[in-house]
């Protein structure tokens, strides 16, 4: 599908973004790094026209993959002072997809810093006309999780909800990340399951009563860092150490006096 996509085009990189949001990426990630590759050292710092969706949305898959791109991309659509032009604010997925590049912006790049105080305002006074369009409800999600602060996991069953609405949305695709989901979603819950049944092996609970019990809890953290299949055993050594560090932090907090909590350091640091 990547491969006959046509490389220099728009149509590429909205392909590349959804598979990304349909948490089907990992399948991908070679013919995805070839395509941004290309389409960066062919197109250099030259960006669409004035097509705000894809001077946006190129300048954020390039970042998200780890590229270098100047915002000076942007600065075609400010004025003389150096703000956006209010007549962007009639293209709804223009702005979502430069609100979205905001957020990977860095230290000093001021122009950034005022796309994203430009697009947040904007779209949340937009929304309420985008009713509830499959435009409507990325924005609408956008602005309490955008992509790059988003548990990839729940922004995938989200976007699997909101993706299935579009009228142009790719049934092959579709249909395949639903499956991708429920695999891996049956894959997480036997490690789930696993780890639980060491954790009552343990019997920590008689042992330390004080401590929390957070073993799901640390289970999604792990899985926010990594969910592909391929770091399984990854996912549970670090449910694991999250756990013990969990009970320190404990002992620290509400149970251990000073001069037990100074013996436990001091072995800690040895």
């Amino acid at each position: 599908m990547l491969v006959m996509t046509p490389p220099k085009s728009l149509q590429k990189l909205e392909l590349i973004n959804s598979i990304q949001c349909l948490g089907i990426a990992y399948h991908f990630e070679r013919e995805i790094e070839e395509s941004l590759s290309y389409f960066y050292t062919s197109y250099g710092e030259e960006w669409f026209s004035d097509n705000l969706h894809a001077v946006a949305l190129s300048f954020r898959l390039l970042r998200q993959q780890g590229y270098y791109v100047s915002p000076d991309a942007f600065r075609k659509f400010t004025n003389g002072q150096g703000n956006y032009k209010e007549a962007l604010v009639n293209d709804a997925k223009g702005m979502l997809s430069l609100y979205e590049a905001s957020q990977f912006r860095i230290h000093g790049e001021e122009i950034l810093d005022k796309a994203l105080n430009f697009t947040y305002s904007q779209l949340k006074l937009t929304l309420p006309k985008l009713s509830n369009s499959f435009l409507g409800k990325q924005v609408s999600n956008a602005l309490k999780f955008p992509i790059k602060d988003g548990v990839v996991r729940v922004e995938t069953r989200k976007y699997i909800s909101i993706y299935e609405e579009d009228e142009s949305h790719n049934d092959v695709l579709l249909k395949f990340a639903k499956l991708d989901f429920n695999l891996l979603q049956r894959l997480h819950k036997k490690e789930l399951c696993d780890i639980t049944r060491w954790w009552k092996e343990l019997e920590m609970v008689k042992a330390l009563p004080y401590a929390r019990d957070r073993v799901v809890e640390l289970y999604f953290l792990s899985l926010g860092v990594y969910f592909e299949p391929q770091y399984s055993i990854a996912r549970k050594i670090l449910t694991k150490v999250l756990y013990f560090a969990s009970i320190t932090d404990d002992t620290y907090d509400i149970y251990g006096t000073l001069d037990e909590l100074t013996l436990l350091t001091n072995a800690i640091e040895r």
